[in-house]
Parts: C-alpha cells; sequence; structure tokens
C-alpha cells in the first residue's frame, strides 16, 4: 500500500501518522492475515514491544485494526480493510490451523447476520473454523 493512502487513512481515524504507526501498519497489509503481538517482535526486530503493542493498542482504539481471538490464548491483530468505521458487518471467518497454529483470513466468506434478541447489542464478531490448513493436511496425508 502506498504511503500516501497509509497516511490518509490513518488520518481519517484521527491517529497522527509517526514512522513507527507507518511501519506497523505496512507490516500488516504486508502479512494479510491476523499476526500476535510476539510475530510483530519477529517481523520487526529493531522496534521494541512495549512501542508495538501500543501503536496496536491505539489502532484498536481507532478501529484501524480489530482484534481476534483464535482461542490460542493470543489476541491477534488484523487491519479492518473498511474504509469508515468498523463494524461487526466488515467481520469474516477465520480458520486456526490446530498444527502449525497460524490463524487465516477468510475473506470471501461472509458470517450471517444474527438478529439478537432485543435489548443485545453486538460488539465485535468472532467466527473461528479450526482444523488443518491445506500446507499441513497436504504434509500429514504424505507421512
Amino acid at each position: 500500500m502506498e504511503q500516501e493512502s497509509i497516511e490518509s487513512r490513518l488520518a481519517s481515524r484521527g491517529v497522527k501518522p509517526t514512522a513507527m504507526r507507518l511501519l506497523v501498519y505496512r507490516e500488516l497489509d504486508r502479512a494479510r492475515r491476523p499476526l500476535s503481538l510476539r510475530e510483530f517482535e519477529e517481523r520487526m526486530v529493531t522496534a521494541d514491544r512495549s512501542t508495538i503493542f501500543r501503536t496496536l493498542t491505539l489502532f484498536l482504539d481507532h478501529h484501524i485494526v480489530h482484534g481476534i481471538e483464535d482461542g490460542s490464548g493470543t489476541l491477534l491483530y488484523e487491519l479492518c480493510r473498511s474504509h469508515d468505521e468498523c463494524t461487526p458487518a466488515d467481520h469474516h471467518p477465520h480458520f486456526y490451523c490446530d498444527h502449525c497454529q497460524r490463524t487465516f483470513c477468510l475473506y470471501d466468506l461472509h458470517i450471517p447476520q444474527i438478529v439478537l434478541p432485543e435489548g443485545f447489542a453486538a460488539s465485535s464478531v468472532n467466527y473461528m473454523i479450526h482444523g488443518l490448513c491445506p500446507d499441513c493436511q497436504s504434509r500429514l496425508t504424505k507421512d
């Protein structure tokens, strides 16, 4: 993604585009899948853990990313691809590979809209499918 486009997206959400914020955004965009804080540290070895965490927290607060719980006990961060406010309608299913422990976005599948009983209001949606990714399934069936 072009730097001007990233800066524009951050500014539209009320976030000043600092060098670290641009780096974190680019890394998440490049990954094309949700990343954990540990994965950010491994990919951005010169960046401080607390700075990455503060940036991700800011991004969560301003709906630039959304957090995903895949059942591993670790929060994953994924870019909100919507140009406006990130809402539950923008979410999509995720697939957690029980073997390699990676989480994949299933962008082409949509979560059916759930009509909640009166008085309930959804703030997030988490639709996680567990199983084997194609790479692991292929490797495990060869053994």
